[in-house]
């Protein structure tokens, strides 16, 4: 369908790739990953044209039709669902010309609008549409009154609506809320071309990839299947090259020993020369250099009362409207709080009412003694200040920090070297969100309060911020899209909807069943026989349900949580016991702890995993019962 054939392309003086190759066939959902700035965005420019490659071809078969998502949408005055419907081209260059055909060309036109299925176009837009999240009152509202985010969806949409061979599409999830992400998910898994897929959601990915296209060191490899399967292969292929690489560099070593031992004697030239000449034909193998560029933790943060926060029947929102009411919640320190609710039912106002940046309109909010905030929202990206670097704007909040304390804590977020001193203006999203989150982290809070951290940050990062939030002593409240930080930091969820704040008992697989039965529900004819008191008491029943598994899906998270961090531990180990350095003195000496420590880890991750099994399984079993 499509190939790029030993593509080498610059933007700028900058190399992105080198000698990269990439065939797609129908059927496959490629996801393209690699770090911020690697190229991924350039790839796809390429292949839509927009770029031309510096080296290599790009080949695509006769006809090949590409949709993709406009970056911009002009505010037009055409209704939303016309919009979405010219997506579809061929649909709309018939439906433009029967109105003006007459005679038999309007019967040749009207033969060819039912081949189009041009006559449930308008359903099959509006489906579209509230998959998205529009409402029904949305699909004739023009396309001028609609935010940023909402146009984005609109475009994406309308891509989605386009008879396309080949879908490209570059962070689609970025804009959308969970229940908008489970309904894309679905609809990729049945789309029948080919589609590339730029994403830093890995459960996103796990969901709808065959394919991993990764993008490192200036080359582009295909792995087999979903991301977590790309992961496991590329560690494999990771630790393969490693091993290469110290064979390697051992082989060079004992050349080129010769060579400078030999190289002076008469006798010894000639095989000297014949070594030196081996070493200059040996191909490098680097070594893989497969820790990322991310290394933080939270500082301990001072102590402080319990609860941290109270809030007592307020209600919040704007300019004297509610949006929330008989908001009752209590934040205790150490609480890991995710919040659930689709896009504008108000998580950032509940958010803001904590992070005290909106009073209550009603009721009371009452903050605890030695109560520190770290509040991360989008557009605190746009406040930093322009003109000033990394290592200012840290400066700025420390005036008696030593230089080098401030230079090695931006290091681990990657501002390193002369990135630390460069003015953040031209810094991309991701690097700005990267410094917002180490200016918070610097701040010691003991409530983190997240409001969508991950939307710039690419696989590495989020790993990261994972990794850290693991470590965290103080109480979090997240807002994200992103499963895969919700599963590895939340400990229990509340649902906004409805003008309400509701605990929600259970885990994020019970809120996509939720989510997916309801748009099931919502989408189905009304029944005789299933009037309203009829679904409540299912809905009653089903809280019923998930309040009895909640101990077991609750510990279940907290056994992965110690999976991951028992394994990084492990790995971490493996890696120096593996460091030949370590077997020289003085560091010789530490070999037996560093193996009593490697077996004690061995022995608690299979226990660990036993328990995790046998609980899924209980689990699986209870779930399937009900």
């Amino acid at each position: 369908m499509l190939s790029l054939d030993h593509i080498t392309l610059y933007r700028g003086p900058r190399r992105l790739l080198e000698n990269a190759s990439l065939t797609l066939h129908r059927g496959q959902r490629v996801g393209l990953t690699g770090a911020n700035g690697a190229g991924k965005s350039s790839l796809l420019a390429l292949i839509l044209g927009q770029l031309s490659p510096d080296a290599g071809e790009v080949n695509a078969s006769n006809g090949l039709c590409i949709a993709h998502v406009a970056q911009e949408t002009p505010p037009l005055p055409l209704p939303a669902i016309e919009h979405v419907l010219g997506g579809d081209e061929e649909l709309a260059r018939v439906r433009e010309a029967l109105q003006h055909a007459e005679g038999e060309a309007l019967a040749r036109l009207h033969d060819q609008l039912e081949s189009l299925d041009g006559y449930t176009a308008t359903a099959r837009a509006a489906r579209l549409m509230r998959g998205l999240g529009f409402t029904q009152d949305d699909l004739e509202k023009p396309v001028a009154s609609f935010s940023g985010g909402w146009r984005v969806r609109l475009n994406l949409a309308r891509a989605l609506m386009a008879r396309s061979d080949l879908l490209l599409l570059d962070e689609p999830t970025n804009h959308l809320d969970i229940e908008a992400v489970l309904w894309l998910e679905d609809w990729l898994r049945d789309y029948r071309g080919a589609m590339l897929v730029i994403s830093h959601d890995r459960d996103f990915l796990d969901a709808v990839a065959t394919h991993i296209a990764h993008i490192e060191h200036e080359g582009l490899h295909l792995y087999t299947g979903n991301y977590s399967a790309f992961e496991e292969q590329r560690a494999e292929r990771l630790a393969q090259q490693n091993a290469l690489h110290t064979r390697q560099q051992r082989e060079r070593e004992r050349l080129m020993g010769f060579v400078d031992r030999f190289r002076a004697k008469a006798s010894k030239a000639r095989q000297a020369q014949s070594r030196l000449k081996a070493l200059q034909r040996m191909s490098v193998i680097n070594a893989a250099q497969a820790d990322r560029p991310f290394d933080f933790e939270f500082r301990p943060a001072p102590p402080a009362s319990d609860p941290l926060l109270v809030i007592e029947d307020a209600s919040a929102g704007y300019a004297g409207t509610p949006i929330l009411r008989g908001i009752n919640l209590s934040v205790r320190p150490g609480a890991r709080l995710g919040l659930l609710g689709h896009n504008g039912a108000g998580k950032s106002t509940l958010i803001r009412l904590i992070a005290g940046v909106m009073p209550p309109l009603t009721g009371r909010c009452q903050a605890g003694n030695g109560l520190r905030i770290g509040y991360f929202a989008q557009h605190q990206l746009e406040l930093l200040d322009a003109q000033a670097s990394p290592f200012q704007h840290l400066r700025r909040l420390d005036a008696e920090a030593e230089d080098q304390a401030l230079r090695n804590f931006l290091g681990g977020f990657d501002f390193r070297g002369d990135r630390a001193f460069e003015p953040v203006g031209p810094f991309s999203g991701g690097e700005k969100a990267r410094l917002v989150l180490a200016l918070l982290v610097w701040q010691k809070p003991n409530l983190l309060l997240l409001d969508e951290p991950t939307n710039h940050l690419d696989l590495d990062m989020r790993a990261a911020l994972a990794l850290a939030l693991q470590g965290y002593e103080g109480a979090v409240v997240l807002v994200s899209h992103d499963r895969h930080l919700l599963e590895t930091t939340a400990d229990s969820f509340v649902r906004v909807h409805d003008g309400r704040v509701d605990d929600f008992d259970g885990d994020l697989d019970d809120y996509r069943r939720l989510v997916l039965s309801e748009a099931s529900e919502s989408s189905r004819p009304a029944q005789g026989d299933n009037s309203p008191p009829d679904r409540r008491q299912q809905r009653k029943e089903a809280a019923a349900r998930r309040q009895n598994l909640q101990p077991l899906t609750r510990e279940l998270r907290m056994l992965e949580t110690e999976l991951e961090i028992l394994h990084a531990e492990r790995a971490a180990l493996d890696a120096t016991l593996a460091d030949p350095q370590q077997y020289e003195e003085p560091r010789r000496a530490e070999i037996p702890a560093l193996l009593t420590r490697q077996h004690t880890l061995t022995q608690r991750i299979d226990s660990v995993e036993t328990r995790w099994l046998e609980l899924s399984e209980t689990l699986d079993n209870l779930r399937n019962e009900t």
